[in-house]
């Protein structure tokens, strides 16, 4: 028996119509899974569905809002018949700047989007996956939610609590057959990231000197690693923060991991 075979699976993905979210639709399409995408984007939630065929499902929304996270569920279960699985992709970056000159508007933004958005779309499944007495479920942290990056308060703290919802809902569900998961991503070559670069507020050079691989990852190296935990071979995992980062946290050396020229 194949485990990673998703056929007859309803996956609703937030943050699905690009980078790693988009990614690792791509990945539960290849293996069998019937998928809703869910974005802000509405333009882009319709183009990335159209691209992976006519029995996916498009749900855009705004995650930071609870009316509209009703509606993406309520959309994706309509059209998919079931939601066995949610992955949460759904985040943005942030500006990054001395505490003292940052914005608490910005600050608030991100930590709706990212952590509020991540709470609200876990609530709004878990009915039905509580009812049916399984299901799995596998969050977004980051870097920033296992260590702090000066400058960037408001990611930071999004992903720290992101990574503690997953425990808390791990310990809370487990028992009813719902696993909680969750991933925390280095750095990644997404056009999130790909914009920090081109704004000269990441360094690539550095950052890869920084790696132990001594390179950014790939958006589906992310997912190839969330549909692992949404799947059977991961029955036993439950409440884990997973650090999919070439071993960046886990590198504490003074001198860079790699030599980069």
């Amino acid at each position: 028996m194949d485990q990673l075979n998703f056929s007859g699976k309803g996956v609703l993905i937030t943050g699905g119509a690009s980078g790693i979210g988009r990614a690792t639709a791509d990945l539960f399409v290849a293996r069998g899974a019937r998928v809703a995408i869910s974005d802000i984007d509405e333009s882009k939630t319709k183009t990335a569905v159209l691209e992976l065929g006519n029995e996916h499902v498009a749900a855009p929304g705004d995650v930071a809002n609870e009316g509209s996270v009703s509606e993406i569920c309520t959309a994706a279960k309509a059209g998919l018949g079931t939601i066995d699985v949610l992955v949460n992709c759904a985040g943005v970056s942030d500006t990054v700047l001395p505490t003292l000159e940052q914005d608490i508007d910005q600050w608030q933004k991100i930590i709706d989007i990212n952590l509020t958005g991540t709470y609200l779309t876990c609530r709004a499944v878990a009915p039905d996956m509580l009812e049916k007495g399984t299901g799995a479920i596998v969050n977004i942290s980051s870097i920033a939610g296992l260590v702090g990056l000066p400058y960037r308060n408001a990611y930071t703290a999004s992903k720290h609590g992101v990574a503690g919802i997953t425990k808390t809902l791990a310990g809370e569900w487990g028992q009813h057959g719902i696993r909680v998961n969750a991933v925390s991503p280095g750095y990644v070559l997404t056009p999130m990231v790909q914009n920090l670069i081109d704004t000269g507020k990441l360094d690539p050079k550095m950052l890869q000197r920084r790696t132990p691989l001594g390179r950014l990852a790939a958006p589906e190296e992310v997912g190839n690693a969330m549909m692992f935990l949404a799947s059977p071979l991961a029955s036993y995992i439950n409440g884990a923060v997973i650090p999919i980062d070439g071993g960046y946290t886990a590198y504490g050396a003074a001198a860079p991991a790699v030599d980069i020229i």
